[in-house]
């Protein structure tokens, strides 16, 4: 294997955007080195190939879940060969803590691999945050008795796993709902391969467990934030325009950047607050997608703090915004940086907000995510009619395709358009609702 300097790449089963952290990767001069936990069955025939494709060096282990003896072991072998490995990185969470443990073998600024696992306990980090003043809600385990306590006392609540993704099992709160659609979410995260261990719900586990907070009233938006020794820049803030809560899951479904509903006062105060949540929990490395509302004249509150790009667009939409980098870019150069540290914050402050609540940059960003209804896809493809040019569409499934009935998000396709900050508010009105059309989808029978 040719010694040169490279970039370790954490794959759950398979996937994970390694096209994409590939071609970051790729872009930088840097060998790609996959460890890849087992492909589902269905894959499992061609998928290794497709990975080969991508990267200079593929392991794939013989589970569905990488673990960090996979890790070390990997590292070590990697070492003896006399590859150099710059850093680690990954895109799924589940794997986020096995990131950490593999930089901080490589010496490379990272969150404490202990850190991710209280992070990603949404249960602990609602309270603790509420303990602190940033937060107006508390949380409570559910069992069938609070349950029944928060369905009586006439308030509004949100129940989710206490540890998850993918807005599986996060729904708010009825009169109608029982502990048995608990039992069948769980029921759910457990028969599926990609997800059941990122909940605790894998048949050696504890099994998966949910919380009952308060809810969160107001808009919704996300904070793209990178932290360099401490200090948080937020590259971008998008707003949630459409957001669909259904009974077993939240979709959201079109995001607009910068956001249109905020002042400059509003941001500014949500930078500041965003600011205080990261050092109350201690992130001093790193890159974070801070899910928050913002209810006037109350303020900010959190949904949740994810130790990761955001997903579906967000990378994209961060791109076209900067007119260069996107938020992966951004991430995989701040583990290189090395010491380049302060060249590197030089050029990321360049491209964040300042604390005025004012963005540098002169573009605007509308993106619309397409999710699957259970079915058999007839026939799928790009619309026409649109007043507007997409920089990026991904259809990502295609005819014949079945989608089983699912408590989580199935990302079906996604459009991301960009524009002229100062054309965004003469062009949106128009582009919102025509964005619909922008894929085509039937189905073989009509959905009641």
């Amino acid at each position: 294997m040719e010694n040169a300097r490279g970039v370790l790449l954490l794959s759950h089963v398979g996937f994970s955007f390694l096209e994409d952290l590939a071609r970051t990767v790729t872009a930088r001069g840097l060998k790609v080195h996959v460890l890849s936990s087992l492909p589902e069955p269905q894959h499992q025939g061609s998928r290794p190939g497709a990975l080969a494709d991508l990267a200079d060096d593929v392991r794939i282990t013989g589970e569905h879940v990488l673990t960090p003896h996979d890790v070390e072991e990997h590292l070590d072998r990697l070492r003896a060969a006399g590859v150099s490995v710059a850093c680690c990185l990954t895109v799924w969470e589940g794997y986020r803590h096995l990131m950490a443990l593999a930089n901080a073998r490589l010496g490379v600024p990272d969150l404490d691999e202990k850190q991710i696992p209280e992070l990603r306990d949404k249960l602990t980090l609602r309270n603790r945050l509420a303990d602190a003043g940033l937060s107006r809600g508390r949380a409570s385990a559910l069992t069938p008795e609070t349950l029944a306590a928060r369905q009586r006392d006439g308030g509004r609540h949100f129940v989710k796993p206490v540890s998850g993704l993918a807005s599986f099992g996060t729904f708010p709160l009825t009169p109608d709902t029982t502990w048995a659609d608990l039992e069948r979410i769980a029921a759910e995260a457990r028969a599926d391969t990609v997800y059941a261990s990122a909940f605790g719900a894998d048949p050696g586990g504890r099994g998966m467990e949910f919380l009952v907070e308060d809810y969160v009233p107001g808009r919704e938006f996300s904070f793209e934030v990178i932290v360099v020794d401490g200090a948080p820049h937020v590259v971008a803030v998008h707003e949630k325009c459409e957001v669909t809560e259904g009974p077993g899951t939240v979709l959201e479904n079109a995001c607009v950047s910068p956001p249109t509903s905020l002042s400059e006062e509003e941001t500014a105060a949500g930078l500041r607050w965003v600011a205080r949540v990261l050092d109350t929990l201690g992130l001093d490395q790193g890159c974070f997608h801070v899910e928050a509302r913002y209810d006037a004249p109350a303020g900010w509150d959190l949904i949740e703090v994810n130790p990761r790009v955001g997903g579906s667009l967000i990378s994209p939409s961060v791109a076209a915004l900067t007119g260069g980098p996107g938020l992966l870019d951004l991430w995989l150069d701040a583990l290189l940086a090395g010491d380049r540290t302060d060249a590197y914050v030089k050029t990321l402050k360049g491209l964040s907000y300042g604390t005025d609540g004012t963005t540098p940059s002169p573009y605007a960003t509308f993106f619309r995510v397409f999710f699957a209804e259970p079915g058999t896809l007839r026939a799928v493809g790009p619309g026409d009619g649109l007043p507007l040019r997409p920089v990026l569409s991904q259809i990502l499934l295609e005819a014949g395709d079945v989608v089983e009935s699912s408590s989580r998000e199935v990302f079906l396709g996604q459009v991301l358009w960009s524009m002229d900050r100062a054309d965004r508010d003469a062009i949106l009105p128009g582009l919102l609702p025509a964005s619909e059309r922008a894929i085509e989808i039937v189905y073989e029978t009509e959905h009641a």
